[in-house]
């Protein structure tokens, strides 16, 4: 079975040793994760890890099985890229002087469709919102200017088609009330 890219999504209550008890699954397996994120769901007191990995089909269904095993697990599930709507930020910090000193930094900024967050005499700060392989690209036309810092975001993701999640989301919320 060929390697494809993969995001899980995990629904869970918020209880601490979670994060690590997850990311041992992947360890255990010697399975690295392009990236995680946490944040709240639609629901309340419900949050979601969303998780970027590249691995077969079969990994990813044992991988999501013993996920869905930890107690605070409500539900886990995976994606193909084909089926989600996904999106990464990145920040990138450059000196002032190249703002008016390259021409081509200009361009650079304008044809990335990346936005000025800030601009002080020392350096400016500009966001790129997209898919990893837009923001890589910013990254390699900034490269040879100087980059102070860079960060990037992990995958934050929707699938295109309804999630009934939402459904047993709800009947969990009104059982721990």
């Amino acid at each position: 079975m060929e390697k494809e890219n993969f995001t899980i999504s995990v629904y869970t209550e918020n209880n601490i040793g979670l994060l690590n008890r997850i990311s041992a699954i992947f360890l255990k397996r010697h399975i690295n994760l392009d990236s995680m994120t946490a944040s709240q769901s639609e629901i309340k007191d419900v949050f979601r890890f969303t998780i970027a990995v590249k691995v077969t089909e079969e990994q990813v269904k044992k991988i999501v099985g013993q996920i869905e095993k930890q107690i605070e697990v409500i539900r886990a599930f995976y994606h193909k890229e084909e089926d989600i709507i996904y999106q990464e930020t990145a920040l990138f910090k450059v000196a002032s002087k190249l703002l008016f000193e390259e021409r081509q930094i200009q361009n650079v900024i304008k044809n990335s469709n990346a936005n000025i967050v800030t601009v002080t005499p020392e350096f400016f700060v500009l966001e790129k919102t997209g898919r990893r392989r837009e923001v890589d690209a910013l990254y390699h036309k900034l490269e040879p200017y100087g980059l102070m810092q860079f960060t990037r975001s992990g995958r934050i993701a929707v699938t295109k088609e309804k999630m009934h999640i939402s459904t047993i989301l709800e009947k969990f919320a009104i059982e721990t009330v």
